[in-house]
């Protein structure tokens, strides 16, 4: 691609990484065998909310190599001004961290890690997926 993941700002890695994190939601749930669109679109929502981002990136935090952990940190540090009503500053400081992180792995090629870490982050709900 070109671009240099250290020289982007926490900002426009985080701005990445959501556009990569709906990609593996909307992969994931269509391989889970949800079909309807409302169906997919309501629960892709789910998944995509600072309070479920923040749940699952601490599952993977432990994970996360210090190169990993500094980029999470970046995001999560960045100075944050539209919070929205339905997250906790905590939440959405975190889920923006883990954006950033996917955006900067993204930038990196490196799918696999992407793949590993978002399968450990929301391998409990499959279940939850199944059952909607």
């Amino acid at each position: 691609m070109g671009i240099k993941p250290n020289e982007c700002s926490a900002a426009a890695l985080a701005y990445l990484g959501d556009a990569v994190l709906e990609v593996c939601v909307r992969e994931y749930l269509v391989n889970s065998g949800l079909s309807s669109s409302a169906r997919l679109n309501s629960t892709a929502l789910e998944y995509v909310k600072a309070s479920r981002q923040a749940e699952a990136m601490k599952k993977i935090l432990p994970l996360l190599t210090e190169e990993e952990e500094a980029v999470f940190k970046r995001g999560r540090n960045m100075g944050h001004t539209n919070i929205p009503k339905s997250a906790t500053v905590s939440e959405y400081r975190s889920a923006t961290g883990m954006e950033a992180l996917f955006g900067y792995l993204h930038l990196e090629g490196r799918k696999e890690r992407i793949a590993e870490l978002f399968a450990l982050a929301y391998e409990a709900d499959k279940n939850e997926t199944n059952n909607i």
